[in-house]
C-alpha cells in the first residue's frame, strides 16, 4: 500500500498543474479573473505531506494556510462556496494520482478517510471565516453608513464653504472603506447651468478634480441604467503621474435634485473585487439618498424662511402704507375743511388749495406705485406711452425737485442733451426713486451724482453715491417687490421696498437693462441703459 503521502511527494508537481487548470477553469466559468495560485495552495497542498512528522504542528500551520487562502480570495472576490469547491477540486486531483493504479498500490481506507477529513476540515474553517469577515464586513459597513448619514444630513445645509468640507469628511469615509488612496465627487444641481460643487481628497487630488470636471456629469458614465452601477474606469496619464493606478466611479442620480459622479482610486494597478463593486455601491446609494434628503429640507426651510419673510414683509407693508396714506389724505382734509369754513376767502387761500392738489397727487402716486409693483410681480410688463423727450432735462428736473427737499446736494454730469422715444413719466419716476435711495442710503456728506451720456447702442442715465457698500446677497434681491437691503431694514429711512422694482420695470418696458455697481473704493453706482427708441420695444409686447 502506498501513503498519501508519499504520492503527494511523487506527484506533487503534476498536481499543482492539474489543479491550477482546473481552479482556473472554474473561475472563469463565473466570470471571476484567474486567481493568483502559486502562493498559499501549493504549499497547503504540501503539508498535507508532513502529517505523519509532527501532526499538531502541520495542521496549526495547515490553519493558518486556509487563513492565509481566504483572505487571498476575499480580496479576489471569491464567495464562500467557490473557495469550499477548490479544496474539494484539490483532493480531487490528489485521488487521481491513483485511480488508475493498482489496488496494491493504492492508499488504504483508513488513510484516503484521514485526508478527506483534512479537507472536510478545511472547508469547515473557510465556511467559519467567511462567516466572521462577513459579520465585521457588515459592522464595517454599517459604521461607514451610520458615519456617512450623520455627515451627509448636514452637507446641504451650510454655506458654501463648509459644504467642501463637510462632501470632503464624506470622501474619506468613503476612501478608508473601499482600502483606496484617493477620492473626488462631482455634484451638480439640475438644472441649474455648470459643473457645480467639486470635492477631492487623499492622493492626486487636484488631478481627479480635473478628472471629474473634464468627464463631467452624464446619466451613461460611469454606469448606466437606472440603477447605478460601480465601473472600473480608465486611469489618465495624469492619474498615473500623481500616484493612482486603478479607478473606480458610480453615478449619483437623485430624485430630486442632484446628480454627480463619485471616483474612488487606489495606488496600486489592480483590478478591484466584487466585494468592493458592491461596497461603493452601497455607499454611493446611501450617500444619494441622504444628499437628497438634506437638499429637499434645505429647500423647504429656505421656502418657509421665505414666507416667514414676506409674512413680515407684508405686516411692515400695511403698517407702513396706512401711515403714508393717512398723511397726504389728513393734510387735504384739514385744507379742505378750512376752505369750506370760510369761503369768502377762497382766492386768497389759493396755497391751500395747491396743498390739496399735491396731497392728492401724492397719494395717487403711491396708488400707482402699488399697482404697477403688483403687475410686475404677476409677470405682466408697464404700460407705457413713448414720445419724443431730453434725459438730461428729466434729470435736472429731478434734481431740482429733490433739491427742495434735501437742500444743493445733487450734481448733474451732461454735456448735450439726450433725446429719444421713451416714456418721460416714467423715467422721470425711475430717476426719482434712485436718486432719493442714493439720499437715503448713501453718506450723507459727499454728493449724489447723474450722469446722463449717449453710447453707441443707446442712452445711459447712472446715479452714483458714497457710503455703505451693497452685498452681493442684497444685490440679488434689491429688484424684487417688497424687498429692503439689510441696511434699509436696520436704518431709519422706512419705505415699501417697490422703488427699484419699478426701476426694473421701466428697464424692461423700455426694452433696456438697469444694473449696479457696489464697492468700498467705487462707491454705489445704478445704471440705467435704454435703446434710442423704445416704441419698437411697444409693438414688439403688443
Amino acid at each position: 500500500m502506498n501513503r498519501i503521502a508519499d504520492i503527494i511527494h511523487r506527484h506533487y508537481d503534476a498536481i499543482v498543474r492539474l489543479w491550477t487548470e482546473e481552479a482556473t477553469r472554474a473561475a472563469s466559468a463565473r466570470g471571476l479573473d484567474a486567481p493568483e495560485l502559486k502562493n498559499i495552495m501549493p504549499t497547503y497542498l504540501a503539508s498535507l505531506a508532513e502529517d505523519a512528522k509532527a501532526p499538531a504542528t502541520t495542521f496549526a500551520e495547515r490553519r493558518k494556510y486556509v487563513e492565509g487562502h481566504v483572505a487571498a480570495r476575499l480580496r479576489q472576490g471569491f464567495h464562500v462556496a467557490e473557495v469550499v469547491e477548490e479544496f474539494a477540486l484539490l483532493g480531487r486531483c490528489i485521488s487521481r494520482m491513483w485511480a488508475e493504479a493498482p489496488p496494491q498500490a493504492r492508499p488504504d481506507v483508513e488513510d484516503v478517510e484521514r485526508l478527506l477529513g483534512e479537507l472536510h476540515a478545511a472547508s469547515a474553517s473557510v465556511i467559519a471565516l467567511f462567516s466572521e469577515h462577513m459579520r465585521e464586513d457588515e459592522q464595517a459597513e454599517k459604521r461607514y453608513l451610520r458615519l456617512i448619514q450623520k455627515v451627509a444630513n448636514e452637507a446641504l445645509e451650510v454655506d458654501a464653504a463648509s459644504l467642501q468640507e463637510r462632501l470632503r469628511e464624506v470622501l474619506e469615509l468613503i476612501m478608508e472603506a473601499l482600502g483606496g488612496q484617493g477620492a473626488a465627487l462631482l455634484l451638480k444641481e439640475t438644472p441649474l447651468p455648470g459643473l457645480g460643487t467639486v470635492v477631492s481628497t487623499g492622493v492626486a487630488m487636484e488631478a481627479l478634480a480635473r478628472y471629474a470636471t473634464t468627464r463631467g456629469v452624464v446619466d451613461e458614465d460611469p454606469g448606466s441604467g437606472e440603477e447605478a452601477e460601480a465601473t472600473p474606469m480608465a486611469v489618465s496619464e495624469d492619474l498615473r503621474r500623481e500616484g493612482l493606478s486603478s479607478l473606480l466611479g458610480i453615478r449619483l442620480a437623485t430624485h430630486y435634485a442632484l446628480r454627480g459622479v463619485l471616483y474612488v482610486g487606489a495606488a496600486a494597478s489592480r483590478d478591484f473585487t466584487a466585494r468592493e463593486r458592491r461596497r461603493l455601491e452601497s455607499l454611493g446609494e446611501r450617500l444619494t439618498i441622504h444628499l437628497d434628503n438634506a437638499k429637499l429640507y434645505a429647500d423647504l426651510q429656505t421656502k418657509v424662511d421665505t414666507l416667514q419673510e414676506e409674512r413680515v414683509l407684508r405686516e411692515r407693508f400695511v403698517s407702513v402704507l396706512a401711515h403714508d396714506l393717512r398723511g397726504p389724505l389728513s393734510a387735504a382734509k384739514v385744507a379742505a375743511q378750512l376752505l369750506l369754513r370760510r369761503p369768502e376767502m377762497m382766492e386768497e387761500r389759493r396755497d391751500l388749495a395747491r396743498r390739496i392738489d399735491q396731497n392728492i397727487e401724492r397719494t395717487d402716486r403711491m396708488v400707482r406705485d402699488l399697482l404697477d409693483a403688483n403687475r410686475l410681480r404677476a409677470g405682466e410688463q408697464l404700460s407705457l406711452q413713448f414720445a419724443p423727450c431730453d434725459l438730461r432735462a428729466i434729470a435736472r428736473e429731478v434734481i431740482e425737485e429733490l433739491s427742495t427737499i434735501h437742500g444743493e446736494r445733487f450734481l448733474l454730469v451732461a454735456e448735450a442733451p439726450v433725446e429719444g422715444f421713451w416714456s418721460e413719466d416714467e423715467l422721470r419716476r425711475a430717476l426719482w426713486n434712485l436718486t432719493s435711495n442714493a439720499v437715503k442710503y448713501g453718506a450723507s456728506d459727499s454728493p449724489v451724482t447723474l450722469t446722463v451720456a449717449r453710447t453707441a447702442s443707446g442712452a445711459t442715465v447712472s446715479v452714483h453715491n458714497e457710503g455703505r457698500v451693497l452685498s452681493q446677497s442684497d444685490q440679488d434681491l434689491l429688484f424684487k417687490p417688497f424687498s429692503r437691503t439689510r441696511s434699509a431694514r436696520e436704518g431709519p429711512s422706512k419705505g415699501w421696498g417697490l422703488g427699484l422694482t419699478l426701476v426694473w420695470g421701466c428697464a424692461q418696458a423700455h426694452g433696456g437693462r438697469v444694473s449696479i455697481e457696489s464697492g468700498d473704493r467705487t462707491g454705489t453706482t445704478f445704471t440705467l441703459e435704454l435703446p434710442l427708441d423704445s416704441r419698437a420695444v411697444a409693438a414688439v409686447v403688443a
